[in-house]
């Protein structure tokens, strides 16, 4: 009995929190408690693509050739400007964030008002910024030869600068039909046809002697392998079979098919969470507002969306470092 009764006193000197545990609402619980959670997923995404690159690490595509453009400046070579540009946005709204949680502290409603909004504008610019990089990922630059084995040929001139299709792919008349819906029962959506046909690329590129094919393998320099004129030659005729425009989620024009996946996995699922978090921003923003949270003396529920916001804004640091800087 007397054991019993010095345990329970232990226990409780140990526990010290009552109703609220560690000194912190159910709800406030409750948001680390997800914040955990979800940490080991993307956590889990993060390693996979980790596992992924390394297998193969010769032929996996340069960030700084892929990410490379800037809104309004087409054809400037940018590398990770934009990307950057996009992390400053977010990082900058989690600092809006704690401003607002601050203020929410001190009961100023106006402060929160504004510092909220800030936030609110942050998270629409990022999101706004990443369906802007999605579709220039989709739609493509360059464009690529595909070869028997599923891998990439790319085109460069004589100094070593990439070379778009367009330049010199030999565009003519041809039989080249995309099916419709009415011509048969095994019509598939959305299955479009490239530009160019490999008959037209491997016309042009025959046609000008200071072009070039270069493999994604990289060498010890870690640079992209450039190939002789004959050899490039030999491996177009031999080994290209299909021209890829852009990237989807089973070819693209960057490298390994597996790149692409995880860019729209891991990015989209975190773009979701960024949407997810402007959404309940402005709920929260209307609520400061119509003065919910100065009725009750409390704005707590400020300072729990912020801690799922300063969740989202981390995990990004993370992407942005194994997507776009290793």
């Amino acid at each position: 009995m007397e054991a019993s009764v010095v345990r329970t006193g232990t226990e409780g000197k140990t526990w010290g929190g009552g109703n609220q545990p560690l000194g912190a609402s159910y709800g406030k619980m409750m948001m680390w408690f997800f914040i955990t959670s979800d940490a080991l997923t993307f956590s889990g995404f993060l390693a996979a693509y980790g596992f992924s690159r390394f297998k193969y690490a010769d032929i996996w595509p340069i960030a700084d050739e892929v990410f490379n453009h800037f809104p309004f400046l087409h054809g400037v070579d940018a590398p990770m400007y934009y990307v950057a540009l996009m992390t400053f946005i977010l990082i900058f709204s989690s600092v809006t964030m704690v401003l607002a949680v601050d203020a929410g502290h001190q009961l100023k409603k106006a402060k929160v008002t504004f510092y909220m909004f800030l936030t609110i504008i942050g998270g629409v610019i990022f999101l706004g910024s990443q369906a802007w990089e999605w579709s220039n990922f989709i739609s493509g630059e360059y464009g690529a030869v595909t070869t028997r084995g599923g891998n990439i040929l790319q085109f460069v001139d004589s100094e070593g600068h990439r070379v778009a299709l367009s330049d010199f792919a030999e565009k003519r008349s041809s039989d080249r039909i995309m099916h419709e819906e009415n011509e048969g029962i095994w019509f598939e959506s959305g299955v479009a046809l490239p530009s160019y046909s490999i008959d037209e690329v491997m016309t042009g590129f025959a046609a000008n002697d200071d072009l070039y094919v270069r493999t994604g393998v990289l060498n010890e320099d870690g640079e992209k392998t450039i190939l002789s004129r004959q050899e490039s030659l030999e491996k177009l005729e031999t080994q290209g079979v299909g021209v890829v425009e852009g990237a989807n989620l089973t070819r693209n024009e960057y490298g390994p098919p597996l790149f692409a996946d995880f860019f729209f996995f891991i990015t989209g699922f975190h773009g979701f969470h960024v949407l997810s978090g402007v959404i309940i921003n402005i709920i929260i923003f209307f609520n400061v507002i119509v003065g919910t949270y100065e009725r009750r003396g409390s704005y707590e529920m400020v300072e729990k969306v912020g801690l799922y916001w300063h969740f989202v804004d981390l995990v990004w640091v993370f992407v942005f470092t194994f997507f776009y800087l290793v």
